[in-house]
């Protein structure tokens, strides 16, 4: 994952109102509802010491734009704000928290957000037809980026008799004219695979154009396409389940990043491109060695000292006396998250069941003298 997205969080100034919110809307006093839940999650802000300018920053922005939402709709959203009421982060979350949290800390609560954030899988959705596609592009945010409508020629002419020469030249111009607009909807998708860096291709829709439209796949992005059988591009069709797929081939594509990601720490600690463990992963994000920072999600009540700046970190205060700084005891995911984002490095959430001897690694960018060996 990117987390360049949190910088705006870690240039602010704290302590921090970290929110995660369920913003559903499922019946008709969906909106009251709302309002119900943010005035419990505002409270308990208070109580916390939070002063007025942030809670009212974060009631402001949960409950702005969800008047008269869609019956239906399941979401949830996390919120970070800093001392001042700037809204630092403002995130959709893959589905409602199981349980909603307000948090009014010296650090930000990251990584309870990061790990129920919306998918992060650039992908693209079509809805095809004969005539053209509808295409939404998904990107790293887990949003859509760009959405577009795709439209060739549509072709019409009187009824024929059935089985009569007019028939048979009608049904070889209208595959023609089919054949040509799938083209136009393909040269497009290649073009967004291109430029984006895509993961995935859903295609939904006609059976017919999606057929013509997956027979033209370039190598580009032949490998890329899932079809599917649901879906229309009429108007008013229900894309429900064509938003389920979707979610479902993201969920599939970040498992297989948290398999690989582990695989690639054994591999490349044989190599000495890999440490695992606090220390040996202070001593790398010192000196911006991590290409990918591995975590756990859940490091529990662990601490690490932070100096005047994010990458300042030690276990011990020896570590500290020897950078010649004073350092402050912070939570180890908060240190941890700040140093990756101020460091440029990639960051993989994975179950804890999955890392049952130490909770955090790294793949690195390169080695020195210094980095441990017997991994």
């Amino acid at each position: 994952m990117d987390v360049s997205f949190l910088q705006p969080v870690f240039d602010a100034t704290g302590p921090f109102a970290t929110v995660t919110a369920n913003v559903t809307h499922t019946t008709e006093n969906a909106d009251a509802e709302l309002e119900l839940r943010v005035r419990a999650l505002t409270e308990q802000l208070t109580e916390q010491g939070a002063p007025e300018v942030v809670v009212e920053a974060v009631r402001g922005r949960l409950l702005e734009g969800n008047e008269g939402g869609q019956a239906g709709t399941l979401e949830g959203r996390a919120v970070v704000v800093a001392a001042d009421g700037a809204v630092v982060l403002d995130e959709v979350l893959a589905a409602a928290p199981a349980q909603e949290s307000a948090v009014w800390s010296p650090r930000p609560d990251l990584l309870p957000v990061l790990r129920q954030l919306a998918g992060r899988v650039p992908h693209l959705v079509v809805v095809t037809d004969r005539v053209g596609a509808d295409l939404s592009v998904v990107g790293t945010s887990g949003e859509p980026v760009e959405e577009k409508e795709v439209d060739g020629d549509t072709f019409h002419m009187r009824k024929v008799k059935v089985g009569g020469w007019a028939h048979n030249t009608y049904m070889h111009t209208a595959e023609n004219r089919w054949e040509e607009n799938a083209g136009l909807v393909a040269d497009e998708i290649e073009s967004q695979v291109r430029r984006r860096g895509l993961r995935f291709v859903l295609v939904a829709g006609d059976v017919r154009a999606r057929q013509i439209l997956t027979d033209k796949a370039s190598g580009t992005w032949s490998d890329l396409v899932v079809s599917m059988e649901e879906g229309g591009r009429a108007a008013g069709a229900d894309r429900a389940a064509v938003q389920r797929r979707a979610a479902e081939l993201v969920a599939e594509h970040e498992a297989r990043e948290c398999a690989d990601v582990l695989e690639k720490v054994q591999a490349a600690g044989a190599h000495g491109l890999a440490v695992t463990g606090k220390d040996a992963v202070v001593e790398a994000l010192r000196k911006s060695q991590v290409e990918t920072l591995v975590v756990a999600d859940d490091l529990g009540e662990d601490t690490l000292l932070v100096g005047n700046g994010p990458l300042e970190l030690g276990v011990k205060q020896q570590d500290m006396d020897a950078l010649g700084v004073h350092g402050e005891v912070a939570p180890l995911d908060a240190a941890l998250l700040a140093a990756a984002v101020a460091s440029s490095a990639g960051l993989v959430v994975v179950p804890a069941s999955a890392m049952p001897g130490e909770p955090v690694a790294a793949v690195l960018r390169y080695t020195d003298d210094s980095t441990p060996t017997d991994q």
